[in-house]
């Protein structure tokens, strides 16, 4: 059965579309709407809480079921359906319970998304970045597609386009088509055996500080910008070049991944992070080495992001693939999230950007040191297979 290039693709361009348009915009709607930045902090915070029970719970199901696909379309449809609240709701409370809502279900959709990608490419996981991309340009349609219109029209257009996003995932994964069920017998290997593992528990605790480190950009990054008098469309594009950064690094992956080994990928990429967390903390004055840290996105996301995925695959196996990339997105993506908004959110006006993105490159060192010591030692020489 050939891969259905295009489908798998399109998911990700309007999920990560959907990315492009919540993550730089959200909290300037939010402070646009009345909150204060602690407020804007706790319900960030609240994404990355959910997002570390929910990736569990629906991969644990996906595992004993093998209805990953199944499992998408039904949180896709849910998690449009929660987010139009925001269209009818108003104050904290209200926005808090449908932000659980609805973030219960969109972080159950990606890692399980993950999950099918890789069973449809099979012993073609070289060609993941190929597929990843088009995520990657989705979000560039829409940070400054979605920046011209805010710059042009009142901010309470943000939900309705994201409500509309949403709704095109949910559609785009009903027309992917499923994989063969995989076997869920007894796995020779238990999960927990697996986890167990120092190498394994190094590479999630790297994870969940690259991930905590990522979070004040997420969050504040556009509030900081508007602070030093930068636009919405000039906003827009250096959020759209640190992705564009990265869609050429994803195009390049696979003669990467043959050249380096995930180890040197992932130590190389935190190395890189200290640096732009260092230069956002202290050079937003400079524009051009604004540009030059939005570049590294390159690595401080896409390199790190692709070799953990592949470090998921030689780790978790078939048997426990869906409960994998559901840990690794709970640990990094939603401890990791949450505790680096809370803080973020916490410290912002009482200490400053300066201080929270400095603190963001002291989380990069302490998850250089362990990656260096534990993660990728076993197989340090090895790259990835391309078929």
């Amino acid at each position: 059965m050939s891969v259905p290039y295009w489908r798998l693709s399109g998911f990700y361009f309007f999920y990560f579309a959907t990315v492009g348009g919540f993550i730089p915009y959200w909290s300037l709607y939010l402070k646009e709407t009345g909150f204060n930045p602690v407020e804007i902090g706790e319900l960030s915070a609240l994404l990355g809480g959910t997002r570390i029970i929910a990736p569990i719970l629906w991969g644990w199901i996906a595992d004993r079921t093998g209805k990953n696909l199944r499992i998408i379309r039904i949180a896709s449809f849910l998690a449009a359906l929660f987010f139009a609240g925001f269209l009818i709701i108003h104050g904290y409370f209200w926005f808090a319970w449908i932000t659980i809502g609805f973030s219960f279900f969109w972080n159950a959709a990606l890692p399980q998304f993950e999950a099918v990608t890789l069973y449809h490419l099979k012993n073609e996981t070289h060609r993941y970045s190929q597929i990843r991309l088009w995520g990657s340009i989705g979000f560039i349609v829409a940070v400054l597609g979605i920046g011209w219109l805010l710059d042009n029209q009142p901010h309470v257009v943000l939900p309705i386009v994201l409500t509309s996003l949403l709704t095109l995932i949910w559609l785009v994964s009903l027309m992917t088509p499923a994989t063969q069920a995989i076997s869920h017998g007894t796995a020779a290997v238990g999960i927990m055996q697996i986890i167990k593992k120092p190498e394994v528990l190094a590479f999630l605790a790297v994870n969940t500080l690259l991930q905590l480190a990522h979070a004040p950009y997420y969050v504040f990054y556009s509030i900081y910008l508007k602070h030093h008098y930068y636009s919405t469309s000039l906003t827009g594009f250096l959020w759209a070049l640190a992705v564009a950064a990265e869609i050429v690094l994803f195009i390049y992956m696979s003669r990467v991944l043959k050249r380096f080994s995930l180890r040197t990928i992932l130590l190389f990429s935190i190395l890189l992070a200290i640096v732009r967390w260092l230069i956002i903390a202290w050079c937003i004055e400079y524009f051009w080495l604004l540009i030059f840290a939005q570049l590294l996105h390159a690595a401080t996301f896409a390199g790190a992001h692709v070799a953990a995925i592949h470090l998921v695959h030689l780790y978790f196996g078939q048997q426990h693939q869906g409960k994998g990339q559901a840990l690794y997105s709970s640990l990094s993506y939603g401890l990791g999230g949450m505790l680096g908004s809370y803080y973020s959110g916490y410290y912002w006006e009482s200490l400053g950007a300066e201080f929270v993105y400095s603190m963001a490159a002291i989380c990069c060192g302490i998850a250089f040191l362990i990656a260096y010591l534990w993660v990728g030692r076993e197989n340090a020489q090895n790259k990835v297979v391309l078929s």
